[in-house]
């Protein structure tokens, strides 16, 4: 009101005659030019959002994704070792875009001697192929028309490009359209496949594992449109989701294990095993599939006149699919709410694979309970030539690792269920989100199985040393760009870490965490989340700007180095005040706990959050104290990775 009424009385008052123009202003000096924000705590820099993906993370209501459903018919010649295939691909376009053609991942092609990733690789790397020199032969190529005067099969132009091939549709795929490719292939299985399949000779014959073995349609997004970043060998996987009719024919003495559901076991099994299945399901413990006694004997394998068999296996609502074979498996198995948990490996593995069942069992049901319901029928460990590699519901590790060191990478790549299986984030480029947020739940899954506390306690401070190395790389880099010796180090343990110190030390909230996380995986399983919906979703649900926890564990190698400066002490007519100045000299801010020591004998822990650093990265804290102060250590149950232990304490000298 007051505003009103000096407007009203401003107009009552007479006109005056118009005063002459002012003498021009002197001019007005430039301003020095604006110093952007380099705070760690100012706002991390993430694509706008929009109705496809939203600010709060979640996806959009006009998110959308492609559909890419198969029929894979394929036969495995143990003599030249090689498969041959056909495919029927069925591709729904349900983005907002015309598509004109498609691309399509053809992987074996690393393994021809001009590849990107034999000039990459050298040749005794993990993820070469050892000299081997193969890659896809392909038959054709055509699309398949069903209706009206059209129908039948029409030859496509294709074009190779390294691992990629463009395939050019015979018309435009509209909106919400569908295509339909038909492909035939081959190509020969190497023994040593990037550590990601292969085989390996036995004495009862060839160990088969076999992955990337069919043309796979490339990811089509709202983000950047075609991914068709080329396979490399270190750089995993980015697909889409559908259905998948599988048929594989292999000679009649092999056992074959896949992704997805036997369709036909009464005619590749006897009525002894699909007797001894149906009781493991239900068990929960190991039931004897095969046991050691029978593997690779003829009376495993069901009586018939044929020299092959053909298993037909149905997987729904996966993102790819891969299999094993060998004429002398050992198989066994159990159960967990309704999903079979199996086992295969040769005779000659180490004696450690009789509790591989075990440890699957305990991984499907600790990730179940304690994320996310596994939600697929059955979940495999195979032991072979493969170190560790996971594909949906099956999963490859070493025939020679045993004991622990078989429990750690069996539920890892088990873990790689829920990341990238069930939460399709994009491998190639964000190796981070599948390898480390799985790293991160072995933590907890080793920790409920062992019970031993104290190691990731260690792990931290061996992270510290690591980074303290200066060897550091962030995680946000693909992971054909990390140097192979540090793959280990900058994707699978440095996220790791960080979730872990996130949950256990940071918002010092484990429930609020876990609710949090559960949430991401909830809104996106089966989709494909970015980076910045991770951050976006988990910052919703926990009611917390992260931005800079975000950008220096993720995006940069700053390091976490807090320090005791000085303490000093005054006395007034109020009592005793103890200042105590600590820094951040360290690029990464953390808050801080304090431990203070008094001379009469009484300590006291004190937690300053992180937003002391708000202002700078020094910060004085002042407290009354009763008994003199001799001591002020940071961090001292060793929780944060920081660098340099040797300044956050400090003693009263006499």
């Amino acid at each position: 009101m007051l505003a009103l009424a000096f407007v009203v009385a401003a107009l009552q008052q007479p006109v005056a005659p118009a005063p002459r123009a002012p003498a021009a202003p002197p001019p007005v000096p430039a301003l020095p030019p604006q110093v952007g924000d380099t705070s760690p705590f100012r706002r991390l820099a993430l694509p706008a959002p929009n109705l496809i993906r939203e600010g709060s993370g979640r996806p959009g209501p006009r998110y959308w994704q492609q559909r890419a459903d198969y029929d894979l018919r394929s036969s495995l010649d143990t003599a030249t070792h090689t498969i041959s295939g056909t495919e029927t691909l069925r591709y729904t376009n349900n983005s907002p875009d015309t598509l004109t053609y498609l691309w399509l991942q053809l992987d074996q092609n690393i393994y021809r001697a001009n590849s990107r990733g034999a000039a990459l690789n050298p040749t005794d790397a993990r993820f070469s192929g050892r000299g081997f020199e193969g890659g896809y032969a392909i038959d054709y190529v055509r699309a398949v028309r069903r209706l009206g005067r059209a129908a039948g099969r029409a030859p496509l132009r294709t074009t190779v490009n390294g691992t990629m091939m463009r395939v050019d549709l015979d018309g435009p795929l509209a909106p919400g359209g569908r295509a339909e490719l038909e492909m035939a292939y081959h190509f020969e299985v190497p023994e040593h496949g990037s550590d990601r399949m292969g085989r390996l000779q036995f004495p009862a014959g060839w160990l088969y594992e076999i992955a990337q073995w069919y043309p796979r349609v490339a990811v089509y997004d709202d983000v950047r449109g075609w991914n068709t970043e080329q396979y490399l060998g270190q750089g995993e996987f980015y697909l889409e989701y559908g259905d998948f009719n599988v048929s594989i024919t292999v000679p009649r003495s092999y056992v074959v294990a896949a992704t997805g559901t036997l369709l036909n076991p009464v005619e590749v099994l006897t009525a002894t095993e699909r007797a001894r299945l149906a009781r493991a399901i239900r068990s929960d413990s190991t039931v004897a599939i095969i046991a050691r006694a029978e593997a690779g004997q003829p009376a495993t394998r069901p009586v018939g006149p044929s020299r092959a068999l053909t298993w037909h296996f149905s997987a729904k609502n996966v993102r790819d699919v891969a299999w094993a074979a060998a004429p002398s498996f050992i198989w066994d198995a159990s159960g967990y709410d309704g999903v079979l948990i199996q086992s295969l490996y040769p005779p000659e593995a180490n004696a450690g694979w009789a509790r591989s069942t075990e440890y699957a069992r305990h991984s499907i049901k600790h990730y179940s309970e304690k994320w996310f319901r596994y939600p697929y029928p059955t979940a495999i460990n195979v032991g072979g030539p493969v170190g560790g590699m996971e594909y949906p519901m099956i999963v490859f590790c070493s025939y020679r690792a045993g004991d622990r060191g078989l429990f750690g990478v069996t539920t890892h790549e088990l873990g790689h269920g829920w990341f990238p299986m069930i939460v399709g984030s994009n491998e190639r480029l964000y190796a981070w989100m599948d390898e480390g947020f799985n790293t991160f739940m072995n933590i907890y899954s080793g920790l409920a199985f062992y019970h031993d506390p104290g190691s990731q306690s260690r792990s931290v401070q061996q992270w510290a040393k690591f980074a303290a190395s200066g060897q550091d790389e962030p995680p946000a880099l693909a992971a054909d760009r990390v140097p192979g010796r540090l793959l280990g180090f900058v994707e699978y343990n440095k996220p790791a870490t960080g979730l872990y110190l996130l949950r256990q030390h940071i918002l010092d909230d484990t429930t609020r965490f876990d609710a949090a996380f559960r949430e991401y995986i909830r809104r996106w399983a089966f989709k494909h989340p970015t980076p910045a919906d991770f951050f976006r979703s988990m910052e919703d649900a926990l009611g917390e700007d992260l931005s800079w926890f975000w950008r220096g564990w993720f995006y940069r190698t700053d390091v976490v180095d807090l320090a005791v400066d000085s303490v000093r002490t005054r006395t007034d007519s109020s009592g005793t005040t103890s200042a105590i100045f600590i820094s951040s000299p360290g690029g990464l801010p953390m808050p801080v706990d304090l431990r203070l020591s008094f001379a009469d004998g009484k300590t006291e822990d004190v937690r300053l959050p992180v937003e002391i650093w708000y202002l700078g990265s020094h910060y004085l804290y002042e407290r009354p104290v009763t008994s003199d102060l001799v001591k002020v250590e940071i961090d001292p149950a060793e929780n944060f990775p920081d660098v340099r232990r040797e300044n956050n304490t400090w003693v009263k000298t006499q």
